[in-house]
């Protein structure tokens, strides 16, 4: 059996809370086909012992655990994203050590809320919601209103669970803000009261949404505390302006000031009555897309002690059981002795589910999780996962190597200083190509009319009819210039590893 490698020193940051929560012990595979032919032996098909007609993302089994909406926060760097969302639901995102050093969020950053309404209906709005973390505990009841003409005597109703996606927001980050944008429903657009508006990533972003197809945004006019209130009269001003003829014109814009927790009421009331219940797929097969892996291992652990790895994401259809049998694909990429890309699954089994610290049975649609599985922890150390797709063996969607893409390009670059026009797109040039929350560079091989044959850099997991997003490296950085949806791809099949080898 091989030693696993040492755990690397980003790997340890922010994922302590995740340690202890796998309690099985992982078994390593000798070899991807032996594990999958042990292991698919063992499966049994737990949607046969399940009745998953009747879920909805607001049951009350479900939401009581696990949040079944995503809202990204989106914005210019430094306007106050991480904060807002540590407001709302306790949970502080940024916690790499390079990302509290420099004060800004680097890597997607993650936190689940729980959102109650006051069950008396004369309790007036805003005033009657509240948040708080998503963790139970088994004393846990629902919380107290804080209105005080209610006396905190009314008990409060669990209305909503949210999981928020907050994205960094510096320029060169932009390839992790469009995997994060993968799996949003709504978004909240931060804007800060003490800066011009738009910033250049603020346009960069709202552009993003609109090219990802997303609708229901929320604008929150930020750190309203550190101007005067003509200043935020004419900022106010200036946003609608700006998001004039785009996805966010006529979207709500609400004044706050997420460090004093001021008017994070009205923010939760929009929540509820503005951002609409996405409709979920609870009886296909499921499907998971990977936003985050890592080892939770702690460096000099023995063999014993060791935990399989872990990949978070959000479900995107059908229903995750523990105990199951899963495939993760494109999984092992390499190249052969000519360069060639090969690609074989990994194949392993779901020890536990959590969102959170909330321990689950199922998973579902919606809302971030955790899967801890039986996989070799080095396989999914440092994110090396991102992009890749989960889900049951046989029903898994093709991986492809190369793909031919309808695309449309912006009128004009956005997201930096000046104003230059999109050119068209060149043989033989380098972009970069988000599918889902994979990031992957390509060449463009032809173009002809508004078709782009693109060869990939690394195979992809993904369907024909999936939308994805294009940018060009423009002075160092990527920018985003188009977006298009997958026509059709040169599918590769996977390796199989030679027995003798």
């Amino acid at each position: 059996m091989k030693p696993v490698a040492a755990k690397t020193k980003t790997d340890m940051e922010g994922e302590g809370e995740l340690r202890e929560q796998q309690e099985e012990e992982i078994v390593m595979p000798q070899t991807t086909k032996t594990m999958e032919g042990e292991l698919k032996e063992q499966q049994p098909d737990p949607r046969e012992e399940m009745d998953v007609t009747n879920l909805h993302p607001l049951s009350p089994e479900i939401i009581s655990r696990q949040a079944t909406i995503n809202i990204g926060t989106i914005g210019h760097v430094a306007h106050g994203k991480s904060t807002l969302v540590k407001a709302i639901s306790g949970v502080k995102t940024v916690r790499f050590k390079k990302e509290l050093e420099r004060n800004i969020t680097m890597e997607l950053g993650y936190a689940n809320a729980k959102i109650y309404r006051c069950v008396d209906k004369g309790c007036p709005r805003p005033l009657c919601f509240k948040s708080c973390g998503s963790e139970i505990k088994e004393e846990d009841s629902p919380p107290l209103c804080d209105n005080p003409e209610r006396h905190k005597t009314r008990r409060m109703q669990l209305v909503r669970h949210v999981s928020f996606v907050d994205c960094p927001g510096h320029e060169v980050l932009m390839a992790t803000m469009l995997n994060g944008a993968a799996i949003m429903d709504g978004a909240f657009l931060v804007i800060a009261a003490n800066e011009e508006c738009p910033q250049p990533q603020t346009m960069e972003h709202l552009a993003a949404l609109e090219i990802m197809g997303l609708n229901n945004i929320i604008i929150l006019q930020n750190k309203v505390d550190c101007v005067k209130q003509d200043k935020v009269r004419d900022q106010y001003r200036a946003i609608r302006q700006f998001t004039e003829g785009t996805t966010a014109e006529g979207a709500p814009v609400i004044s706050i000031s997420a460090q004093l927790n001021c008017n994070i009421d009205v923010v939760l009331d929009h929540i509820v009555n503005k951002i609409p219940i996405p409709v979920r797929d609870f009886k296909s097969k499921p499907s998971m897309t990977i936003v985050r892996s890592f080892d939770v291992n702690k460096p000099g652990a023995g063999i014993d002690e060791l935990k399989g790895g872990v990949v978070g994401g959000s479900i995107i259809k059908g229903v995750l059981k523990a105990n199951e049998i899963i495939e993760i694909r494109p999984g092992i990429v390499t190249r052969d002795g000519n360069g060639n890309l090969r690609w074989r699954p990994i194949i392993s089994r779901v020890v536990s589910l959590y969102a959170e610290q909330n321990k689950l049975d199922i998973a579902v649609p919606g809302g971030l999780i955790g899967v801890g599985t039986t996989m070799d922890p080095s396989l999914g150390r440092g994110n090396k996962l991102v992009g890749h797709v989960v889900g049951l063996p046989g029903s898994m969607p093709e991986v492809y190597t190369g793909l031919v893409v309808k695309f449309y390009l912006l009128e004009r670059l956005v997201g930096i200083k000046g104003d230059q026009t999109v050119t068209r797109l060149v043989n033989g040039e380098m972009l970069m190509v988000n599918v889902g929350s994979m990031s992957a560079k390509c060449g463009v091989i032809t173009v002809r009319g508004q078709l782009a044959t693109l060869q990939l850099s690394i195979p992809v997991c993904t369907s024909v009819g999936e939308r994805v997003a294009l940018s060009r490296r423009i002075a160092n950085h990527w920018r985003l210039i188009g977006w298009g949806t997958i026509q059709s791809g040169t599918p590769r099949q996977p390796h199989q590893e030679d027995e003798s080898s």
